[in-house]
C-alpha cells in the first residue's frame, strides 16, 4: 500500500485509504483534508510531485486547482457583500461602468456568481488572459449570448474576471491581494491567487492523464469539449506565466489543507480559529439558489447558488484535473482534495469517493459525540 504522511482521526481511517488505494491505482500525488468545526481530522498526503516520481509530495507541496479557485473568489465577493459594500442584486455597471456597452445594463453580480450573465467564452489567446486590464476591457465590450439571469452556462475562464474586476473597482485591490490580505492571511492559509516566485519549488506540476501530453485540452465534465471558445491546455496550466496571473477562476495555487480551511469560513458559520469573515446570514447567501437545470456549456443539470455550486444543502465546486472541495454546513464539515494527477472527467470520481469515506468517519463521530 502507498505511504501516505500526516494525521488523522482514527474515526476517519477510511479516508486516507482511500488515498492510498488511489495512489496505488497509478497516480501520482496528492493531498485530501478533512475539517470539522474548523479543524483537521484528516490533513494526509502521499505520492510524488512529479511525473518522474522522484520527488516525494510534502507537507508544504501545492498544485494548481483550477476551479476549485472559483470557490476563493466567490468568498471575496461575500465578504464584501456581508460588509455592505456589494450588492448582489445591483447592476454591474454600478461598479463597473464600461460594462453596461453592448446590451449589459441589467446584467446583475449575481448572475456573474451564478455563471448566468451570458458571457462563457474566451475566445482571444489564454496568455491574453494574464494581461488583466485588455482582458476586462475585452469582456466589458461583448454582447451576452442570452438574456442574462434566464440560462446559465458555465464561465469557465471567463468568471472569475468578471467578478474579480468587480472587486477590484470596489476595493482598489486585485482578486489575488484581496484575498490574501483579508481571507488567506487572517486564517493563516497557504492557498494564492497569482503564485509569487519564491513558492515555485513548492509546485507539483500538473500530469496529464495516462497516454495523453502537455497539449491536453480541458473539457467539460460529460467529456465533451467545450462547444465555442479556448481551452486551457495542460502545457499552459504548467507555466511560469500561468502561475504568476491572476485568473481568479482558475489559477489558484494551494493543498487540501488551506483549500479545506479557507472553505470551513462557509461551514462554520463565518467564523473559523476565533477569525470572523462572515456573518452566518453571509455564509447563507452562497445557498441562496441563482439557477436550476441544464448547464448550456456543461451539458448537464447543476444548480448554482452565488458563486457556488449546489448539492442538496452542500455547496462547493470542482476543478479540472480532479481537485474537489465539499462544504456542509449543517455539520460544520469541509473535505478538500487536491491531486496533481489527472484522469479523463467521464471516468474520474476521486473526490466523490474521498467525501463518502469523510461521510463514513463523521457517521462514527457522530456515534461517539451521541
Amino acid at each position: 500500500m502507498a505511504d501516505i504522511q500526516g494525521t488523522y482521526d482514527d474515526l476517519f481511517t477510511a479516508v486516507p485509504n482511500a488515498l492510498a488505494g488511489l495512489l496505488d491505482g497509478g497516480d501520482v500525488g496528492g493531498s485530501v483534508a478533512v475539517f470539522v468545526d474548523g479543524e483537521p481530522v484528516v490533513d494526509v498526503w502521499g505520492g510524488f510531485a512529479d511525473a518522474g516520481r522522484t520527488i516525494p509530495w510534502q507537507r508544504d507541496t501545492i498544485t494548481g486547482v483550477y476551479s476549485v479557485t472559483k470557490t476563493m473568489t466567490a468568498l471575496c465577493a461575500l465578504v464584501l457583500a456581508d460588509r455592505g459594500d456589494l450588492d448582489p442584486e445591483a447592476p454591474v455597471a454600478r461598479y463597473w461602468p464600461e460594462f453596461a456597452a453592448s446590451g449589459k445594463e441589467k446584467v446583475l453580480v449575481r448572475h456573474l456568481l451564478s455563471h448566468t450573465a451570458g458571457l462563457p467564452d474566451w475566445d482571444g489567446p489564454i496568455d491574453e488572459l494574464y494581461d488583466w486590464p485588455s482582458a476586462t476591457a475585452r469582456l466589458a465590450a461583448l454582447a451576452p449570448q442570452w438574456e442574462p439571469g434566464t440560462a446559465a452556462g458555465y464561465h469557465s475562464l471567463t468568471q472569475g474576471h468578471l467578478v474579480g474586476e468587480v472587486v477590484r473597482r470596489i476595493t482598489g485591490r486585485s482578486v489575488g491581494a484581496f484575498f490574501a490580505e483579508e481571507v488567506a492571511g487572517p486564517l493563516g492559509a497557504d492557498f494564492h491567487i497569482g503564485l509569487p516566485a519564491e513558492h515555485d519549488h513548492r509546485v507539483a506540476p500538473t500530469v496529464p492523464p495516462p497516454s495523453r501530453d502537455e497539449e491536453y485540452a480541458a473539457s467539460a465534465p460529460g467529456g465533451a469539449s467545450p462547444a465555442t471558445g479556448t481551452a486551457v491546455r495542460v502545457r499552459d496550466g504548467n507555466s511560469v506565466a500561468w502561475r504568476r496571473a491572476q485568473i481568479p477562476a482558475a489559477s489558484g495555487f494551494g493543498n487540501a489543507r488551506s483549500v479545506a480551511l479557507v472553505q470551513s469560513v462557509p461551514a462554520c458559520g463565518g467564523s473559523v480559529r476565533g477569525v470572523r469573515l462572515l456573518s452566518r446570514a453571509g455564509c447563507d447567501r452562497a445557498r441562496e439558489e441563482q439557477f436550476s437545470g441544464e448547464d448550456r456549456r456543461l451539458g448537464m443539470h447543476v444548480r448554482w447558488g452565488l458563486g457556488y455550486g449546489l448539492f442538496g444543502d452542500n455547496v462547493g465546486w470542482g476543478g479540472w484535473g480532479g481537485s474537489i472541495v465539499m462544504v456542509d454546513p449543517d455539520a460544520r464539515m469541509t473535505v478538500a482534495y487536491v491531486p496533481n494527477q489527472m484522469r479523463e472527467p467521464a471516468e474520474d470520481n476521486r473526490g466523490l469517493e474521498l467525501v463518502m469515506a469523510a461521510y463514513d468517519g463523521l457517521q462514527g463521530l457522530r456515534a461517539t459525540a451521541g
